[in-house]
């Protein structure tokens, strides 16, 4: 009963908010130009929900920031990076949707949702095709008929690795996301296959699929907004995304690490191409459980014990207890850094550059930890990695007009606006060019 209530209840503040804003969102429809587009990307985190309101101009493929707003998640509305409790995170979704709309002074339904979680699988599957006329030029027909081959194997591959994740218990899973990182004919790699001749094909796709259950919650959460969900997208996907932009030919190599409230989720790129994503359970909010632990304090204290040390506002006889507890999960955390990475064998090396993002990657003792320790050792690293923040004003292609966007804790949200722009062009009329049709044959 209590649920329905506080349901009916963000529902009825949804309609209030779309009423009041109708005005406005009419007068911008009037005025904006007719490759413009509002959409709303929406990074439902264990901590906060973040909500960034973007204008995107399908023609140049730019996206500017408009509206911003942010709200704080309860204990029990998450957990792991999973929504548990729908009602309560649409009420706190409603109130950053509220912030950033009356900001962007427009009411923008097309909206992007980030799912993330340790039950959300990305991998790169490599599937070899023979082909029966190798001196057929290759069609799209053809194309589409091998990438789905593709997808159904790492379909096939993340329902296996679930099932053994939870003790032989089936779970239904949906694709969320689909990547192109490659394509070789003979050995020869080609970045558009259509009219080649050849015998072998080699394709590398980048898949993530989610429990169907996780994404009904965002599908009931986007139904209560009264948003229209455009796209689910994996965050470290999303956040590959970000940081390759716009520019077809990005070449970048880095990992990419995303430590939120709940759950640390790392993406690693190569050569432009997104190779993998995986996430585990540790995030901030395990760092502010160790201190309520051992210094036997209410959650909330040890949040601000946690974030006290960094900016030296805790007495100096809490600090060694403080960073006893925080060393401890610390340890751990690295070690699920070091036993994700070590899941990428597909590569030769790891890139050795290596950022940061998410509210959890605040906390300076993680970055000491990867600059300071030979964690990387036992890794196919080259050399030791160099370690940064992935600052708003390095993603290419999105422009900040509010001056709010100011850190690297909006990274995601960034990327769900970039994963939302992908999808707005490759669902687009379009001309029907050969590589629009090839990326259509990838989205989601």
């Amino acid at each position: 009963m209590l649920e329905k209530l506080k349901s009916a209840g963000a529902l009825a503040a949804t309609q209030a908010r779309k009423g009041a804003l109708k005005a406005s969102a009419t007068v911008k429809a009037k005025t904006a130009k007719s490759d413009e587009h509002y959409i709303v990307a929406l990074d439902i985190g264990t901590e906060f929900v973040k909500a960034l309101v973007g204008k995107v101009n399908k023609a140049t493929g730019e996206i500017t920031v408009i509206g911003v707003g942010r709200a704080h998640q309860s204990l029990s509305d998450m957990q792991a990076g999973a929504i548990a409790d729908i009602a309560s995170v649409v009420t706190n979704c409603d109130k950053a949707l509220n912030d950033a709309e009356t900001q962007a002074g427009v009411s923008a339904r097309t909206a992007i949702l980030g799912i993330a979680g340790e039950l959300v699988k990305g991998t790169t599957t490599t599937v070899r095709v023979a082909r029966k006329t190798p001196t057929k030029p290759l069609d799209v027909t053809e194309m589409e008929k091998i990438i789905a081959l593709v997808q159904e194997r790492a379909e096939g591959k993340a329902k296996q690795q679930l099932a053994w994740e939870l003790g032989g218990k089936s779970v239904e899973v949906r694709l969320v996301n689909s990547a192109l990182v490659s394509i070789e004919i003979d050995g020869y790699p080609v970045t558009n296959p259509i009219g080649f001749q050849g015998k072998d094909v080699v394709v590398q796709l980048y898949t993530a699929f989610a429990p169907l259950i996780h994404i009904g919650a965002l599908e009931k959460t986007a139904q209560e907004l009264d948003l229209d969900l455009l796209a689910v997208a994996a965050e470290p996907f999303a956040v590959a995304r970000a940081v390759i932009g716009n520019n077809p030919n990005q070449n970048l190599s880095a990992i990419l690490m995303d430590v939120g409230g709940g759950t640390t989720d790392i993406a690693v790129v190569n050569d432009g191409g997104v190779q993998g994503t995986k996430m585990f359970g540790i995030g901030g909010r395990a760092y502010t459980r160790a201190i309520e632990r051992d210094l036997s304090v209410e959650f909330d204290q040890a949040e601000l014990l946690k974030i006290g040390l960094s900016t030296n506002k805790v007495p100096s006889q809490k600090r060694p207890a403080i960073e006893a507890a925080l060393g401890k999960t610390a340890d751990t955390w690295l070690s699920g850094v070091e036993l994700a990475l070590a899941e990428f064998t597909k590569l030769d090396h790891l890139p050795h550059r290596l950022f940061l993002c998410g509210g959890g990657s605040s906390l300076d003792l993680l970055m000491d930890r990867l600059e300071q320790t030979d964690w990387y050792k036992a890794l196919p690293f080259t050399r030791k990695p160099s370690v940064h923040y992935i600052r708003p004003e390095q993603i290419p292609g999105i422009t900040d007009t509010t001056g709010l966007v100011e850190d690297h804790t909006y990274i995601t949200a960034l990327g769900l606006l970039r994963v939302g722009m992908d999808t707005l062009q490759f669902t687009g009329t379009g001309s029907g060019g050969i590589k629009e049709k090839i990326d259509k044959m990838l989205s989601v």
